[in-house]
């Protein structure tokens, strides 16, 4: 069983930056691919970024690339997702998420955190 736990949401005004957290309760951290998602009001959950077991490949959403940067700390079991020169469309609860069978640009992952929320003001 992995246990994911968020951090580092909250309100920031457009072109801030915020750095979500997520720290993983699991034996081996670096069996898992990671990923963030987030889901605005009303709409369905979306890909946002990934990073596979040793942080060497990462994946981004069209949206948010070249603002966002996902990254691994293997020994902290914890993941990052910087997010800079935010913008008021990036609002939404953002989940990370963990996959033993390697990274996808899908939901299809196996554990999944509560969620934090960002929200940015224009």
């Amino acid at each position: 069983q992995v246990q994911l736990v968020e951090s580092g949401g909250g309100l920031v005004q457009a072109g801030g930056s915020l750095r979500l957290s997520c720290a993983a309760s699991v034996r081996t951290f670096s069996n898992y691919a990671m990923g963030w998602f987030r889901q605005a009001p009303e709409k369905e959950r979306e890909f946002v970024a990934a990073i596979n077991w040793s942080g060497g490949s990462t994946y981004y959403a069209e949206s948010v690339k070249g603002r966002f940067t996902i990254s691994r700390d293997n020994a902290k079991n914890t993941v990052y997702l910087q997010m800079n020169s935010l913008k008021p469309e990036d609002t939404a609860v953002y989940y990370c998420a963990a996959r033993i069978l390697g990274v996808v640009l899908t939901t299809q992952y196996q554990y999944w955190g509560q969620g934090t929320q960002v929200t940015v003001s224009s």
